[in-house]
């Protein structure tokens, strides 16, 4: 054991030196050592650990030799000041500090907290608090233990919300699915209600406005912009107007029947027909239609507004700008291969209890409550065949084209019927629009940094700000300068809503069974294709990496 006066503090006190004779003192060993440095004195100083393992090799390689008559000098601790580090991770939105206790020398202090955040250049989102409960630990943490923790935090930017257009009265097509109920408790499906209208300072729509959003900033206070929400218009239709005290609110101004459009809606003069036969002729009405009886075989109908049929469409053609709805039935023949004599085309929906041997084509969604047989159904956005509780709804044969998505309670026979299914075929044409708005964007980025460049090469303002004709020159760059940015920011806007749709695009649009998919079904979704050999369950249909996927549970 080595004497304790063998160790000693230098003359400034900021190392402890080690003097020892290796014929007087060793042979040592480490811990002999490192017991030296366990006095009061020296304890709270950091162990110079090479030079102690040093001092232990040399006193113990010359001891018992000649040269081992000499003293050696080692410094084996010394003072060491507590340190502090700061990172920032890889968004910029947090910055976490350890803080290192001293070993016998100074700790950390405010100030110095305070000179390595200006040195990280952290501005935004310091917690006070948090800084000084750190600090407040250093006190009872050993000499070299450390504590850390998360002293900013950035905020993120909350986006605008989309404007929504809510529609505050029913439609027409909305009687198809609320038969009226008998005293008795059972449903009467021929009585469908009375028909739907409204009168001057009803409210058929209520617009929430499309919000702003808010910016946020990371930990250095760079800005971190919002995307403000889509706005969307409600303009007044036909027979409509906005409020006088409110423009969020498209009120009536006419008595009619109540028809949604791309961008609001309008109230129809209604004209009402009993039938529409060779006796009465073509139909062709600037407003909406009530048909009370049938449309028979060869007539056309078309609307500036809706269609309502009471009874039955057979044979016929009608065309609507608003939505067909048929209350009984659709009843068409094949005329020859792909051609039916039965057309109908709304740039609204279609809505039927049942079609047959038919051709639908709809904007908007196709609906029909118990069998759409044989036919071809388009839809550009979905097609359902269910009545409202989800008992009864058959697709049976026939190509049902939809954008969006397509459910029924059955899909074929047990026959084997051929039927033809194909859902969520535009993604690749989404994926294009999705270059066209990179590249627009980018071009004008470039042309936005063109602008700048050109803004900075300008003389200084004294030079020219009495030159009207470089004044107004100026003008143009700036207001050109602005027009850029809207519309950058207006594609970048585009540009995000066409990735989000892109990105998730499968696992929203899909086809969906909620009792069976008969054998000889073809189902196609998007660039995935299978025809079923066999009966499946009640099941959900996807595209999972370009393969057709069964999902049973519910």
């Amino acid at each position: 054991m080595l004497e304790p006066s063998v160790a000693a503090f230098n003359a400034e006190k900021s190392k402890v030196e080690l003097r020892l004779i290796p014929n007087t003192h060793g042979p040592i060993s480490t811990d002999d050592v490192n017991q030296l440095l366990k006095q009061p004195d020296f304890a709270m100083l950091f162990p110079v650990t090479p030079a102690i393992d040093k001092a232990v090799k040399e006193v113990n390689a010359l001891c018992g030799q000649k040269p081992g008559n000499h003293e050696l000098f080692f410094t084996i601790a010394e003072r060491k000041d507590g340190s502090i580090s700061i990172s920032i991770s890889d968004d910029k939105m947090q910055a976490t500090m350890k803080i290192t206790s001293a070993w016998g020398g100074k700790d950390i202090v405010l100030a110095d907290v305070l000179n390595n955040l200006k040195n990280h250049k952290i501005k935004m989102g310091l917690s006070k608090p948090k800084i000084m409960a750190l600090l407040q630990r250093l006190d009872i943490l050993p000499p070299g233990e450390f504590c850390e923790g998360e002293i900013a935090i950035g905020k993120a930017p909350i986006n605008g919300e989309h404007a929504i257009l809510t529609r505050k009265v029913p439609l027409a097509r909305e009687r198809l699915l609320q038969p009226q109920e008998r005293e008795d408790g059972t449903v009467d499906m021929r009585n469908l209600g009375a028909l739907v209208t409204v009168k001057p300072n009803d409210v058929l729509m209520v617009k929430q406005p499309a919000t702003s959003g808010t910016a946020g900033y990371n930990v250095h206070g760079d800005t971190l912009n919002q995307t403000p929400g889509k706005d969307k218009l409600m303009m007044p239709g036909n027979g409509t107007a906005l409020h006088p005290s409110d423009s969020n609110k498209l009120i009536a101004t006419v008595s009619g029947q109540p028809v949604e459009n791309k961008k609001g809606m309008q109230v129809d003069d209604v004209l009402q027909i009993t039938n529409v036969d060779v006796k009465y002729g073509h139909v062709n009405f600037k407003g909406s239609i009530l048909i009370t009886g049938d449309v028979h075989e060869g007539m056309q109908v078309k609307s500036s507004g809706d269609i309502t049929v009471m009874g039955f469409v057979d044979s016929a053609s009608l065309e609507a700008e608003g939505d067909v709805i048929v209350s009984k039935g659709v009843i068409g023949r094949l005329i020859k291969e792909h051609e039916f004599s039965t057309k109908i085309h709304a740039q609204g929906q279609i809505c039927a209890q049942f079609v047959q041997y038919s051709n639908l084509i709809a904007e908007g969604e196709i609906l029909v409550t118990k069998q759409l047989l044989h036919s071809h159904s388009h839809s550009g956005s979905t097609i359902t065949v269910s009545d409202a509780q989800g008992r009864r709804g058959d697709l049976v044969g026939g190509k049902a084209t939809a954008s969006k998505g397509i459910r029924a309670v059955a899909f074929g026979a047990t026959a084997g019927t051929k039927t033809e299914l194909f859902c969520a075929m535009q993604q690749q044409e989404l994926k294009q629009e999705l270059k066209v708005f990179d590249e627009s964007v980018k071009q004008l980025v470039v042309a936005g940094l063109d602008i700048e460049a050109r803004l900075r090469k300008l003389p200084p303002k004294k030079d020219w700000q009495n030159d009207a004709g470089m004044i107004e020159q100026v003008k143009m760059m700036l207001d050109q300068k602005n027009l850029i940015a809207a519309e950058r920011l207006k594609e970048e806007i585009e540009f995000e809503q066409v990735k989000n749709e892109v990105d998730g695009y499968y696992d929203r649009y899909f086809i969906r069974a909620e009792k069976h998919i008969f054998a000889n079904v073809e189902l196609h979704i998007g660039n995935a294709q299978n025809r079923t050999q066999r009966e499946h369950g009640p099941s959900t249909v996807k595209n999972i990496n370009a393969e057709i996927s069964f999902d049973y549970s519910r």
